[in-house]
């Protein structure tokens, strides 16, 4: 039998698991289009201007799924988590407001002027709308991690009559969390949306349909998803580093390193034992987690999972500060894995492309067609990574899970909710899945909607 907590905790993060398919994806090609949008200004070639209607219209119904499925988030903070809502209120509500009346409403504003705005602006004033559009996007973005950011990693607060209150919303904009996190976003959301076009431009090129059209597109979905994917590993690199110093059981935890190590190995593979907190067997690059975390093979050390509960214990008081080592340990290499291999499809197919021979090369353009679950698979486990890691803690150092969660609400009645939501979302999905589908296989040459005329933008959201 579950209990509320065990329940409250997986409904979140189904929630946030399926909210999080789309919003990659929104990030990156509002970005996307915008660029499109400006580089057919400066050339005047038709192409760019029909590449962004086409994946403008992809996103439009992705963002359409993101809203509605973001919305259910915030209820949960109510309905589940009553207790982390007191005590986090005062903090957590700023940044969440902000997102709401400064970018949101500047999306949702620019993003109507950008659909029926085809044919009645300017292409430069298009072109501005569009880039409105990607800004309000990405703030948006911004300001969801500033507050999680502040769970990650607690600055500017004062606790008063036991409540955590903003004592300087200055230092909680500019958490060193922050950056590090943001970036990463933002960037792999790039390398999602290069990875879808990349792959949906390799479906038509196996079908040879509308050749031109999609060897241009899979060209910038290539360079897109090499040059975003390579700097997003950067930017993760960079926030290992500081995870190393600020949350440093949650580094252990995807290391599985049990014993404090300097310098410490990088460990390929493991064999964990958990209750004996130990590796029965490992592949190991010596040296390498020092590398990672401090930029050096020879030297650099890296405290254990041991060391650590300890600390936690005279710090805390007793309990058991270890979260879930191979569960941790695993996603983080299958999200590693993944953007491996995205990056390495991109590189050779730029490769064959320059050659002339991607287009006739059916084989690898079937391997570049299924690489369309890869950016999936990375965020969801890197997320999982990233909240799973902090366990058991709500608000690292300040609040544990335990605490937060509703007092007055029932196992049965969260699952009953589950299983409403999941419904909810399934039908939800199918008629996303239909429309993105349907749009896919028309092409750009076969959809009406590149007129943008009322009655196809009706049809889309109705």
């Amino acid at each position: 039998m579950f209990e509320a907590l065990d329940l409250a905790r997986l409904q979140f993060a189904l929630t946030s698991i399926y909210h999080w398919l789309f919003v990659p994806f929104t990030l990156g090609m509002t970005v996307i289009v915008a660029i499109l949008e400006w580089t057919f200004v400066s050339t005047g070639k038709e192409v760019y201007q029909k590449m962004a209607k086409f994946w403008g219209k992809l996103f439009l119904i992705n963002f359409a799924m993101g809203v509605v499925t973001g919305i259910v988030q915030e209820f949960h903070f109510g309905m589940n988590w009553a207790e982390y809502s007191r005590f986090m209120g005062d903090i957590f509500g700023a940044p969440l407001a902000l997102e709401a009346l400064m970018a949101f409403f500047l999306e949702s504003t620019f993003m109507g002027v950008w659909i029926f705005g085809w044919g009645r602006l300017s292409n430069k004033a298009h072109a501005t709308v569009a880039t409105l559009v990607a800004l309000g996007t990405n703030l948006s973005a911004f300001w969801i991690l500033v507050a999680n950011s502040f769970m990650q990693h607690p600055v500017g607060y004062v606790i008063r009559n036991g409540r955590a209150e903003m004592e300087n919303f200055a230092t909680i904009v500019s958490n060193g969390y922050v950056p590090g996190q943001f970036a990463h976003i933002v960037l792999n959301g790039s390398m999602t949306a290069g990875v879808i076009i990349m792959a949906i431009s390799a479906w038509h090129l196996i079908r040879k349909s509308n050749v031109d059209f999609y060897k241009t597109s899979v060209k910038w979905g290539m360079v897109i998803t090499l040059i975003a994917g390579t700097l997003g590993a950067f930017a993760g690199h960079h926030q290992g580093q500081y995870i190393t110093k600020e949350q440093p059981m949650k580094m252990a935890a995807m290391e599985a390193l049990w014993e404090t190590q300097d310098p410490a190995p990088f460990s390929l593979v493991a064999n964990i034992d958990t209750k004996a907190q130990k590796n029965t067997g490992a592949l190991e690059i010596p040296g390498g987690l020092s590398f990672l975390t401090q930029n050096s093979f020879t030297s650099g050390k890296v405290e254990g999972i041991k060391d650590l509960q300890a600390k936690s214990e005279a710090q805390y008081g007793p309990g058991n500060y270890i979260p879930d080592v191979p569960a941790i340990f695993w996603t983080f290499r299958v999200m590693v894995a993944a953007g491996s291999i995205m990056l390495l499809v991109a590189f050779v197919g730029l490769i064959l492309n320059a050659k002339d021979k991607l287009v006739g090369n059916r084989t690898f353009l079937k391997i570049m067609f299924w690489t369309l679950p890869l950016p999936f698979i990375a965020h969801s486990t890197g997320w999982f990574v990233a909240e799973a890691g902090r366990q058991p803690w709500l608000v690292n150092g300040l609040q544990l899970t335990v605490d937060g969660a509703s007092k007055s609400v029932t196992a049965p009645e969260i699952m009953t909710t589950i299983i409403g939501f999941t419904l909810v979302y399934i039908v939800a999905a199918i008629a996303a899945i239909y429309l993105a589908v349907e749009h896919i296989k028309k092409g750009p040459d076969g959809n009406p909607s590149h007129d943008v005329v009322e009655k196809e933008e009706a049809r889309l959201w109705n």
